[in-house]
């Protein structure tokens, strides 16, 4: 069984449909328990950092999630999901995130021509032989809507990155924790296999 962290974040219905498009047993919860007997989880979202750790915070989620993780439980961090699993972000200053992986959350610098958020399609360059991108081809397009993006403080971690004004680091993974900047349930076909391919690991 799949369990999707809810915690009032947006999207968390279409990443549920995408699952359960793909066979999946698929539960929506935030009761502690529920998530113990999860085989994999994912914290998706849409939104403010800070807004949404401290809706983490409200339901107690917060140690649920650092536990679970240090137990070796698969979890994929979605969109600001994939943010809240670093220390902080520039879009909520003094808000500190989960802190399960080193980086930093960057505010995308404006440039000429630029449009922020950005919104839309965007290819990606894999590295580092990431799992959840098993027989996706290189520069293969993927769904982002976001104004912050990752820095990861360790290379080695990044799976995928991204082109915009800036070099994003698109997707991370270390051990039992993998993240996406952009929405793989809003990707098409690549999108729906990059889930296929978690829901397989």
């Amino acid at each position: 069984m799949i369990a999707i962290i809810d915690y009032d974040a947006g999207n968390i219905k279409s990443v549920e449909k995408a699952l359960i498009s793909l066979g999946q047993d698929v539960c929506l919860t935030r009761d502690p328990k529920v998530l113990e007997r999860a085989d994999k989880l994912v914290l998706p979202g849409v939104g403010n950092f800070g807004v949404c750790m401290e809706n983490l915070k409200k339901y107690g989620l917060v140690p649920v999630i650092r536990e679970l993780t240090g137990q070796n439980k698969p979890l994929l961090g979605i969109c600001v999901g994939l943010q809240l699993l670093f220390e902080g972000s520039e879009e909520s200053e003094g808000a500190e995130g989960l802190g399960i992986l080193k980086g930093k959350i960057l505010r995308i610098p404006p440039a000429p021509g630029l449009k922020i958020p950005h919104m839309g399609w965007n290819s990606i360059h894999l590295q580092n032989n990431g799992r959840l991108f098993r027989g996706i081809p290189d520069q293969a397009y993927v769904y982002f809507v976001h104004s912050y993006y990752l820095k990861a403080e360790d290379p080695s971690i990044v799976t995928a990155t991204a082109e915009y004004g800036v070099t994003i680091d698109a997707s991370v993974e270390k051990e039992n924790v993998f993240a996406t900047q952009f929405h793989p349930e809003k990707s098409s076909s690549v999108g729906l296999r990059i889930l296929k391919n978690y829901c397989e690991l």
